[in-house]
């Protein structure tokens, strides 16, 4: 199972979603849904934006997690 951890980052990187939202231009509706798990599926467009603006990996956006 693959978990975004959006809500960690945007923590660490002191950022509201509303912030995250105007400069990577993607919706607010849309990173809340990421944020709390609700999708599934992300275009590498996306993840390359959230990437750039929070200056990190994708590794610390993404975990997987081996159902058991």
């Amino acid at each position: 199972m693959i978990v975004v951890r959006l809500d960690r980052v945007l923590a660490d990187k002191k950022m509201s979603l509303k912030q995250l939202a105007e400069e990577t231009e993607i919706s607010e509706v849309n990173l809340s849904r990421l944020k709390n798990g609700h999708v599934r599926a992300i275009r590498f467009t996306t993840l390359n934006k959230l990437c750039e603006v929070l200056k990190c990996q994708p590794r610390d956006l993404l975990e997987f997690y081996y159902d058991i």
